[in-house]
């Protein structure tokens, strides 16, 4: 017997409508414990990105020989000496898999079971992430150490992507507002990893043991992902859904793509209410899924729907190109100009990673209030051709001990300028390109331009962090 009750009437629907148990009106304590579990799963989908990245002065600073007590954690180890290329390889090596699983994730979904995609992947996190930790104890070469944390990056960004895939699938079944919520759970992973940095730091022990404490904040992330997600088989209204259609979670995948195109690589809905209204799902409606079902249109040609869009999906490649191409590679190697000091140890998690992630999450949700310029227009191509501007501006500033180029910025307020208007104009113009693509096509159209505009957004992300070798090298 299915776990539904009957609407009273002048309960905000049509009076004796089934609704399922757990809902809004019947039982808000299970409707808002969902809620929160599909954030939380959402936040942890993009932690490891974030948290690799965000410890970018770590990672240089193992490279270089140094792995004692001595010096902080947020201290830079960026000049020649970098032979590694380590923000490079650790920007490529984490977007590749998305891109590559992008185009698997079809069919790792008819060979794996849900359960095992998602349970499997966040376990695979857990256990890399902890063997993250376990190596900051651990001396070992310079090489050893490299080749062992790109296996890591690798294997945790593949499983990542698999983890992000699945749960789209998954919240095809259910209703919008819960992919409002894991969405907006994926843009504070940034932010989260940033401020768990700063907090390291600030935290007045050595090096070593700060940098241990980091990484053992995400494997607390990732396990109560895992509780989450364990736990919504025993909330009535997630048991609903889940139980009530899997069957269509493989075809809702690429739909609630297509209907959240507002998101980015870093997960924020740019209009959380235009988005749910682009969904037949209502938090407190139940789908209609009776027999008679009108005539679907036949299935749109991919080049015709990529007629429609190809200018729109440029734009998006683009600005993933522009910004991959020089955040973190070249962004994070820049250092305060004041010298010696507390703020210079706090310039680059501030200035670089908190800031980015603010402003970013600031830019995206600008589109929640207005549209410019729009989809007829000219002038977003423009626009984000000239953010192109910012890779000379970036590599222009204070990057220690350059080879070829000149330092025509040197002071600290010119970085963090630079710093805002790339970070709000990305967050603005991704969300924008996301936001007119669904507009471009017919209704029937929106899955396979959802399944191009996801694509493109993957190889936009690849070729900025390929591109970053060549611009270091410039230095």
């Amino acid at each position: 017997m299915e776990a539904v009750v009957r609407s009273p009437k002048g309960a905000g629907g049509v009076a004796g409508e089934l609704r399922p148990r757990g809902d809004l009106l019947t039982d808000p304590h299970s409707y808002h414990l969902v809620g929160i579990s599909f954030f939380i799963l959402g936040l942890g989908t993009l932690l490891p990105w974030n948290f690799f990245i965000t410890a970018i002065p770590y990672f240089q600073g193992r490279l270089a020989g140094v792995n004692s007590t001595a010096g902080t954690l947020g201290t830079n180890h960026t000049g020649p000496a970098d032979a590694f290329n380590f923000n490079n390889w650790v920007t490529l090596l984490s977007q590749l898999p998305l891109l590559l699983f992008t185009l698997l994730n079809s069919f790792l979904y008819q060979c794996i079971p849900e359960t095992v995609r998602i349970l499997g992947s966040l376990l695979v996190i857990l256990f890399l992430f902890a063997l993250t930790a376990v190596l900051v104890k651990v001396d070992m070469s310079p090489g050893l150490f490299f080749s062992m944390t790109m296996a890591s990056v690798w294997f945790i960004n593949s499983f990542g992507a698999v983890l992000q895939g699945s749960l789209f699938g998954q919240l095809g079944t259910m209703p919008s507002t819960y992919s409002t919520l894991f969405l907006s759970g994926q843009g504070l992973a940034g932010i989260f990893a940033a401020l768990a940095m700063l907090m390291s730091m600030a935290s007045g022990v050595d090096a070593q043991t700060s940098a241990l404490g980091y990484f053992i904040t995400p494997c607390v992330g990732i396990l109560l992902s895992i509780m989450c997600y364990l736990s919504l088989p025993h909330l009535e209204f997630a048991r609903y859904y889940l139980a009530k259609k899997p069957s269509l979670a493989q075809d809702r995948e690429l739909e609630t793509k297509a209907e959240l195109l507002q998101s980015d690589e870093n997960g924020i809905p740019s209009s959380p209410q235009k988005a749910a209204l682009t969904v037949d799902l209502h938090p407190e409606k139940e789908p209609d899924l009776g027999p008679a079902e009108p005539q679907k249109p036949r299935k749109p040609l991919v080049f015709t729907v990529f007629r429609k869009i190809w200018l729109t999906a440029l734009c998006l490649v683009l600005v993933f190109t522009v910004t991959l191409s020089v955040f973190p590679a070249i962004t994070a190697m820049v250092t305060s100009s004041t010298g010696p000091g507390k703020w210079s140890q706090f310039f680059n998690p501030i200035c670089c990673f908190l800031l980015f992630n603010l402003m970013d999450w600031l830019g995206r949700s600008l589109t929640s209030y207005f549209l410019w310029p729009d989809q007829d227009s000219r002038l977003l191509p423009l626009l984000v051709c000239l953010r192109v501007l910012f890779i000379p501006l970036f590599m222009l500033c204070h990057v220690p001990e350059r080879s070829r180029l000149p330092i025509l910025f040197p002071q600290d307020a010119y970085f963090i300028t630079f710093m805002l208007l790339f970070a709000v104009s990305n967050g603005y113009l991704v969300s924008l390109t996301m936001c007119l693509a669904p507009r471009q096509v017919l209704p029937h159209e929106r899955e396979v331009a959802g399944t191009l505009m996801t694509f493109f957004l993957a190889l936009g992300l690849s070729c900025g962090a390929s591109l970053s070798f060549l611009f270091k090298a410039l230095l």
